[in-house]
């Protein structure tokens, strides 16, 4: 017997607008491999955060002949129009948009349950690309203000909304593999850079005009494009008909994995319970390590390595050619980071549906001590192809950690309201992404002044992030099942439900709801997000050819 649901008719006998949730309940005919295309869209998009480090120096040359607004504080370049802005200012865009990141899913995760993917992914689309745009005119206009208003307030709740979209819908699509289908999505995030850092490097340089990088409309068309790319994916979605489950399966016995629960816990107790708080912790601590080692990656390498990494000694005095292809093999190094920090997210989002989700993250937090307590030695032994394999494996689970969370909330929570759960728990990330530049920086700046050697003032802070994963792996060691006091009662989940407007259940004696073919459809959708991933990668292999 199969369940179907009944048609969803909107309150005051209106039909349902085109963004509504009730416009994206799955017909017969639907593929759920459909669904991954679609996030993947919307994740290659928002990804480009990681690749907004092209822009620093650029944006840094807009006024030639002027004076750098380096004896202005950051309050004041804010304003400033006749100089300069310093790196350093402009680098507080990526922090702004990381914390808008985290406190937008929070505060709309539990909106986003309701409104449904398509509403959700059509605002984030509206929010980055918009926000790209706003800050591509603020830069044309050399208000400073404008363009953390644009790219990092506006366009960071575009990245909060597009980044927690496709959870919720995933998971309920994929209850067999739930971390693979997160992974697909999430690996799009990590690999979004791939793409967009080359083309945003390609457009700058078709927009600038004499001595004045194209930073403005770079921004703009890359806005416009996001937000058509987003937009696509945005109607792409649909959702599981009520009660829809994979032809032949059936969910795991209680007994067989007590962290997998078959109940549900509301968002407003699920962040009141220890469990939440735990996975806040072991989320945190695993972002703010590999921020760091995602941080120092390049400048370690070559700090560290210098000459050696050219067949001569340390204490050789690099020409201006070997200081080139010093500085192409740091490139070619933060190419395969991108790379790792990508394809691990699938992968191991994907291991974890078969050794379980604190499985993995004991992996990570275990394996992650060794490798950060060994990275200092591989340095001093002069080993480079070890240290660039340790930094790369540690950048694939830095990556895996984020794609593995929203299954473990999951399995601890339940599937109902996951996406808005996981939305509150990215404030972890926030935390992260503005702590640990900050602490990497202060520790290396500490030891710079206390005199330590350049190549040595890496190893303190690489053992104190392994202090930090020490920590996660105890949070983890204590995640527990949530207790049964907490799980939505037969009513709170049918109230819950109506919210969302999921129609009741009717049997049917024929027919299979959401199980259509793949088709050519599917073809071309999988073909639109997958060919700009592999030339992506292609790109970061590329680069990566440099260190060898």
């Amino acid at each position: 017997m199969t369940v179907v649901p009944e048609a969803v008719s909107a309150p005051s006998g209106k039909a349902p607008g085109l963004l509504a949730r009730e416009r994206t309940i799955a017909g017969p005919r639907f593929n759920r491999w459909l669904v991954p295309p679609a996030a993947l869209a919307i994740h290659l998009c928002i990804g480009m955060a990681y690749g907004f480090s092209v822009f620093w120096l650029p944006m840094s040359k807009l006024v030639p002949g002027a004076a750098s607004c380096e004896s202005l504080g950051f309050f004041a370049q804010l304003f400033a129009t006749s100089c300069n802005w310093t790196v350093p200012a402009v680098t507080h865009i990526f922090e702004t948009f990381i914390a808008m990141l985290g406190i937008s899913a929070a505060i709309w995760g539990g909106w986003l349950e309701r409104a449904g993917p398509r509403k959700a992914g059509f605002i984030a689309a509206l929010c980055w690309g918009g926000g790209l745009v706003l800050g591509g005119i603020g830069v044309s206009m050399h208000q400073l203000w404008l363009v953390f208003l644009g790219c990092g307030v506006l366009g960071g709740v575009g990245l909060g909304l597009g980044y927690i979209t496709p959870v919720s819908t995933l998971i309920k699509w994929f209850p067999d593999r739930r971390g693979m289908a997160t992974g697909f999505a999430i690996m799009g995030f990590g690999g979004g850079a791939m793409i967009g850092a080359p083309i945003a490097v390609a457009l700058m340089a078709h927009f600038t005009r004499g001595d004045v990088p194209g930073v403005a409309n770079t921004l703009i068309v890359m806005g416009i494009i996001y937000y058509i790319a987003m937009a696509a994916g945005a109607f792409g979605f649909r959702v599981t008909p009520n009660g829809w489950a994979p032809k032949g399966w059936s969910a795991p016995a209680a007994s067989s994995n007590k962290l997998i629960t078959q109940h549900h816990v509301h968002l407003n107790t699920a962040w009141k319970t220890p469990q939440f708080w735990l996975l806040w912790i072991v989320l945190c601590m695993n972002v703010t390590a590999g921020i760091g080692v995602l941080a120092m990656a390049s400048p370690m390498l070559q700090d560290v390595f210098g000459g050696r990494l050219l067949g001569v000694g340390t204490t050789v005095a690099l020409t201006t050619v070997q200081k080139a292809a010093l500085a192409a093999s740091a490139a070619g190094l933060v190419g395969l980071i991108s790379l790792f920090n990508s394809l691990g997210r699938i992968f191991w989002a994907s291991t974890s549906d078969f050794i379980g989700r604190k499985t993995t993250y004991a992996v990570f937090f275990v394996l992650g001590i060794v490798l950060y307590c060994t990275l200092p030695t591989l340095g001093h032994l002069g080993l480079a192809a070890m240290f660039v394999i340790a930094v790369c494996v540690i950048m694939s689970m830095y990556g895996g950690g984020f794609s593995t969370v929203p299954a473990y909330l999951a399995d601890i929570f339940g599937t109902q309201m996951v996406g808005a759960i996981h939305g509150r728990l990215l404030t972890a990330w926030s935390v992260a992404g503005v702590a640990g530049p900050f602490l990497i920086a202060a520790v290396r700046q500490a030891q710079l002044d206390a005199g330590v050697a350049k190549s040595l003032v890496y190893d303190r802070t690489l053992y104190i992030l392994a202090g930090l994963l020490f920590i996660g792996l105890i949070a983890n060691l204590l995640v527990k099942p949530v207790k049964e006091a907490h799980h939505m009662t037969p009513e709170e989940l049918a109230r819950e439900r109506a919210l969302q407007h999921e129609a009741p259940l009717v049997t049917a004696s024929a027919g299979d709801a959401a199980r259509g073919s793949f088709g050519v459809v599917g073809i071309v959708a999988w073909a639109l997000v997958g060919i700009p991933f592999l030339i992506g990668v292609w790109i970061a292999l590329s680069k990566a050819a440099a260190l060898f």
